[in-house]
């Protein structure tokens, strides 16, 4: 961007991460990049995740712990407590690919465009997969292709089209970024890796009962921004595909 560098909001959620979250604060405490507001709501843990968090209370701008109504809810707080020119969401299983890697992106950003969509790594069983977002294609009615750990959204953007519908449980990023490529919100699409996401988040589960619950949410939210009849007609049609065909992966 040719404008004065931009503060990064960072936001972490947290709830009884205590296994995890101190990697999530220090890949951002560590960051060489210096225009970064760093965010922590904690949900009330249990374990010993605020004891780890004041550890690094000095480093951390905002901190909450209280018990709240999910995670919709806990990052529509951290929006409302958020002062920066961009917000990323880098939740408490996920943590930045190395402390370059901020300066590394806001070098690449375009200017005049809402949603940065980056790249990251899916962590899983020792192993990193390399994802590249899927921007507003065809996809995005059906799927989310976006990865909030590696999204930079502008800041005005949820006063603009709203937060986090606190109705869902798993499936709310997947409305927001529908309801965004709807209102014809600007995205931009960079293959750079800047995080890296395990495979212990709720949208990660793939045992049955884990992917019914996210297939119904995301059945929801098409309904709800259901265009007209003959998509109505395309996702009856999807789902009596892609229903079955996923249960009987999940049982193989």
């Amino acid at each position: 961007m040719n404008s004065a560098l931009p503060v990064i909001s960072i936001v972490t959620i947290a709830y009884n991460a205590a296994e995890t979250i101190e990697e999530t604060i220090l890949s951002v405490i560590d960051q060489d990049y210096a225009h970064i507001e760093y965010v922590v709501i904690d949900g009330a843990s249990s374990d010993h995740t605020l004891d780890i968090i004041k550890k690094y209370k000095h480093c951390i701008d905002q901190i909450t712990s209280e018990p709240d109504q999910g995670i919709a809810d806990a990052m529509n707080k951290a929006i409302a407590l958020a002062t920066g020119d961009l917000i990323l969401f880098l939740h408490a299983d996920d943590y930045l690919l190395n402390n370059k890697v901020l300066s590394q992106a806001v070098s690449e950003l375009k200017a005049d465009t809402d949603i940065h969509a980056f790249s990251l790594f899916f962590s899983s069983a020792g192993q990193r997969q390399y994802r590249y977002p899927q921007g507003f294609g065809w996809r995005m009615n059906f799927k989310t292709g976006l990865y909030h750990q590696a999204v930079f959204c502008r800041r005005t953007l949820f006063a603009q089209i709203g937060d986090f519908s606190q109705q869902l449980r798993i499936a709310m990023d997947y409305e927001f970024f529908l309801r965004a490529h709807r209102r014809g919100i600007r995205i931009q699409l960079y293959s750079l890796p800047v995080s890296v996401m395990r495979d212990t988040g709720i949208s990660s589960r793939q045992d049955w009962r884990s992917l019914s619950e996210r297939f119904n949410e995301e059945r929801e939210v098409q309904q709800l921004h259901c265009l007209n009849l003959w998509q109505k007609w395309m996702y009856r049609f999807y789902w009596a595909l892609y229903r079955p065909y996923r249960r009987i992966r999940a049982m193989l």
